[in-house]
Order: structure tokens, then sequence, then C-alpha cells
């Protein structure tokens, strides 16, 4: 993992930061267009948060084997956390950042499931890049992120730029041009959410160190 930044946030930053001093007008203002749809959605008041009670789910890693969120919420606390795809940079750089704190996140009995509207032949390439030690969950056709209140679609014109440059179809297998939200919540054993991470900007993540406090007091 990339060591120069000690905590996610400042990575994040670094890499936005890098992308702003080469983007373009039109591709800045584009990306600013459709994180502007998102927030218009209002998806915050539909979305699982705090206090709610989880909505259980059955998924498959890339290797074909089913994962039960309430059989993992048997063994300890769960964090549960969405991403776009292998192919988004802010993603990569967060999920090893998970991977890094696998060991505290154990410390305090907890269990990191990632959810991915990616087929699993591509989570399986994004997992194995990455070495990820936690399960990968294919969430093909963003199903339990909508049940979740997490899906949004891209505005026409970015729509075109990632099905077309950069071949969103092929990672998630339809041309819907939905993607979820980048959230992470931290699920007590009793299935009720303690913590959630909640942001349309996909370059925003939850921080590790929040995560951990929270852990701290289950």
């Amino acid at each position: 993992m990339n060591t120069e930044h000690t905590n996610l946030k400042d990575a994040l930053s670094a890499k936005q930061a890098a992308w702003e001093t080469n983007a373009s007008e039109a591709q800045k203002e584009m990306t600013t267009e459709n994180l502007e749809a998102i927030v218009a959605t209002q998806f915050l008041e539909n979305a699982v948060n705090v206090g709610d009670k989880i909505i259980d789910f059955t998924l498959k890693n890339a290797l074909g084997e089913c994962t039960n969120l309430q059989s993992v919420l048997d063994n300890g606390p769960v964090i549960l956390t969405w991403y776009r795809g292998g192919w988004c940079p802010y993603c990569n750089i967060t999920l090893q950042y998970l991977q890094n704190s696998l060991p505290e996140f154990k410390k305090y009995g907890a269990n990191l499931l990632a959810l991915t509207p990616e087929l699993p032949d591509k989570s399986l390439s994004t997992s194995e890049k990455h070495d990820l030690q936690f399960e990968v969950l294919s969430d093909v056709g963003n199903k339990i992120a909508k049940q979740y209140g997490l899906v949004y679609k891209l505005t026409d014109a970015l729509s075109e730029i990632y099905q077309n440059k950069l071949g969103l179809k092929n990672y998630n297998g339809d041309d819907s041009s939905e993607l979820p939200i980048t959230a992470t919540y931290v699920i007590d054993a009793k299935g009720i959410v303690q913590y959630a991470f909640l942001d349309a900007d996909y370059r925003k993540r939850a921080e590790i160190s929040e995560i951990i406090d929270v852990l701290k007091t289950l």
C-alpha cells in the first residue's frame, strides 16, 4: 500500500488534486453536474441509515461461494461497504487502506464485506490485484444497493464516457449506467446500523479511524 499518506482522506485528496490538474474544464463540469444530480435525488432520505435494522441478503463472491449477511453478523459486528469497481482509482485506494486495516478490525471482532456491481470475474481480478483478504461480493444489477437506497444513474454525458471509453458494460454486464453510492456501514451483532457514511461524492470515503472508533463502542 502507498504509505505516503497516513490516512485515507489525504490519499484520496491527493488523487483528486492530481486529477484536477490534468482534467479538462469539460470533464470537471461533467463530474460536478453528475454529483449535483445525485444530491438532487435526495437519496439520503431513503437510504439505510443509523438506527435502522439491516436488510439481510445473500450474495456470491468471485468464486461462486455464497455469503449471508445475517450469518456473518452471528459472529460479530460487520463493516459493510460499497465500491464502484476496480476501474475506479478512488475505490482501489480505499480497498488498499481497508485491507491494511483488517487486523485492527478483527481486533474488535468485526468482519468486512465489500459489495460491487461488477461481474464475479471482474471482482476476482480486483481481489487478486490487491490481495484482498476479505469477502468481495458481486451485487450484479445493484439489487442489494437498491434495497439500501444507494443507487444512482449517471448523467447522459458521463454515461457516454463510462460506457464508450471505460467499457462499464463489460464490468457490470448491463448498460444501465447505474452505480452505487460508495457507502459504508458499521452494523452491530443485533443487525442495527451504528455508523453510516453516505456521500454523493465518490471521491470521499469513510475514514478508517471513524470505523474503528465505532467498533470500540460495540
